[in-house]
């Protein structure tokens, strides 16, 4: 199965949400997952078991109890494959970034009671008629 067919589905992101706070009991999964999406055990299981064959979760046995966690190679892959679109997001949040730091800026300039220069003054909102 592709990473994104794994991802696609609601409930096993969920999942992995909850997994990426901490290892956790497929019972403990249930309970929340159950309560969510009212799926039953054995639907929560087949889940965990796509996951898991996936390469997306690990288990451990603890006694009776099989504690799941997070792979993150998987991850690593999406992420990677995700590089070659950053540049769409990447330059307008850099963009945000050096508009934010002139605010902060000019907000300095004028408190320390200099005018700030004139590519820091923004002229107030002109009101409508």
């Amino acid at each position: 199965m592709h990473a994104f067919d794994v991802l696609g589905d609601p409930v096993r992101r969920r999942i992995l949400e909850l997994l990426a706070e901490g290892e956790m009991s497929s019972g403990e999964v249930s309970e929340v997952i159950r309560r969510e999406f009212g799926i039953s055990q054995p639907g929560v299981s087949q889940h965990l078991k796509v996951l898991r064959e996936n390469g997306f979760a690990t288990v451990r046995a603890e006694g009776t109890r099989r504690l799941y966690a997070v792979n993150s190679e998987p991850l690593r892959d999406i992420d990677a494959w995700l590089d070659r679109f950053r540049r769409f997001w990447t330059p307008p949040l850099e963009a945000l970034a050096t508009e934010l730091a002139r605010g902060k800026r000019g907000r300095r300039l004028r408190e320390a009671g200099e005018d700030g220069g004139a590519e820091d003054h923004v002229p107030p909102p002109r009101s409508k008629p």
